[in-house]
């Protein structure tokens, strides 16, 4: 496995040091804040695409239009009326 090493210092160390829970290392605490940075781009651009795939496919938009406006408390009619 590849790694790296990241020298900080001065005033962002300090403020790093101030940020993070006092139970966490600043190793710890950088990881991890990194790790949320790297999940929210993808999940964005997973997003974006999603968007593009929609505007495409407009049959696809109507469903999670449908599926947006579904009562999710209350069984779908034909399920009512079933014993």
């Amino acid at each position: 496995m590849k790694a790296t090493t990241v020298k900080v210092e001065g005033e962002l160390l300090k403020s790093i040091e101030q940020l993070k829970p006092s139970d966490q290392s600043v190793t710890s605490y950088v990881r991890e804040t990194l790790e949320r940075e790297v999940r929210a781009r993808k999940l964005a651009e997973a997003a974006e695409q999603y968007d593009a795939f929609l505007a495409e496919h407009a049959d696809e938009q109507a469903a999670e239009e449908a599926w947006m406006q579904a009562d999710l408390d209350n069984p779908p009619d034909d399920e009512q009326d079933k014993p």
